[in-house]
């Protein structure tokens, strides 16, 4: 396989990937303050994802690491011309981070308190932006002939833009509220049931929206994204139904489903591009115009080779180990 293709095709998997994992870990953490006021059941729902949420962000190292080594035309271009959605994003992990670490320093509840809402802005900050960035790359965005991103800052605020960040939200929230379902019991599964149950349709409704509306506002010069985004909604359709009959491991499967199905549906839609130019398609950044040198790919895809499946293999170990239900005890150990 061209070895372009090849590392295109990993830069999409880690970003799947990430979405994926990470997408719950943002759920939980926004529904984190509205679920109880009650610091026992605050802490069995930061216990759901308390071994996971580190391991996750990983894939997100891996996956702008890889870029930038593979790609680097493609990371100079979209690291310059999304410079502060990014930035913001960086800044609301360093905090959730924090927030993870320092709650359970002193028992003070006003303390616990802050850094439980510093949890939960620090999980929708990076749910919605990453939703936004996504939806501008595959609408296009003003790169000038010398690869160089021309737009300003509200050029990224486009309601095509801004749908797309809600989608995600929404999206990300409905998935980490059906792993809390997976992971707890008694009142509190109960009850983000119930949470589950009313976020569901509207975010069945909008991301059909966003899909249509993609077919407006995009160009046609990539594969053809169009079974991936009708699957992801069978997809959706199915979590739907496996969440009325309660059937939390079926539904948490099919919205991951959803999550892996839409992400790939963007990268079909770049591919061979990796940044769209909606000033001209001639000076859009391909996997080729913005990649490294072959020395340089051949010798990422061996160290790769060695090192990715160590990776996978450590982090599903992780997740058999904990894969226990949280009992809401106060006795629970505390992240």
């Amino acid at each position: 396989m061209d070895l372009n293709i090849l590392w295109f095709i990993l830069v999409a998997v880690l970003y799947i990937g990430y979405f994926v994992l990470e997408g719950f870990d943002f759920g939980v953490g926004i529904l984190l303050p509205f679920l109880s006021k009650e610091d026992t059941r605050r802490r069995v729902i930061i216990n759901t994802i308390g071994p996971h949420w580190d391991g996750n962000e990983v894939w997100l190292i891996t996956a702008g690491g890889a870029t930038f080594a593979a790609f680097p035309g493609w990371y100079a271009t979209l690291f310059s011309g999304f410079y502060l959605p990014l930035f913001l994003i960086l800044v609301a992990l360093i905090v959730r981070g924090v927030a993870f670490e320092f709650r359970s320093k002193d028992e003070n509840p006003l303390w616990r308190n802050f850094w439980d809402w510093a949890i939960c802005i620090g999980s929708i900050l990076p749910a919605l932006l990453w939703g936004v960035a996504f939806a501008n790359l595959v609408r296009g965005v003003p790169i000038d002939a010398t690869a160089n991103y021309v737009g300003g800052f509200w050029n990224l605020l486009s309601p095509y833009a801004l749908l797309g960040g809600v989608v995600s939200l929404l999206g990300f929230t409905l998935h980490g509220a059906i792993f809390l379902m997976l992971k707890t019991e008694g009142t509190l599964h109960e009850l983000v049931h119930r949470v589950a149950r009313s976020l569901y349709p509207v975010t069945l409704v909008l991301l059909v929206v966003l899909f249509l509306w993609s077919f407006y506002t995009t160009d046609k010069l990539g594969l053809n994204p169009v079974p991936a985004m009708v699957v992801a909604l069978i997809a959706l359709l199915a979590a739907g139904w496996f969440l009325r009959q309660k059937r939390t491991g079926l539904s948490f499967t099919f919205t991951s489903l959803t999550i892996l199905l839409t992400m790939l549906a963007v990268f079909l839609h770049f591919f061979p591009r990796v940044m769209i130019s909606s000033l001209d398609p001639a000076w859009s950044l391909t996997i080729y115009n913005a990649a490294s040198g072959a020395v340089t790919l051949r010798t990422m895809t061996i160290v790769a080779a060695i090192f990715v499946p160590i990776v996978l293999a450590y982090q599903a170990w992780s997740y058999w180990v904990f894969r226990q239900r949280i009992v809401e005890k106060v006795e629970t150990l505390e992240y």
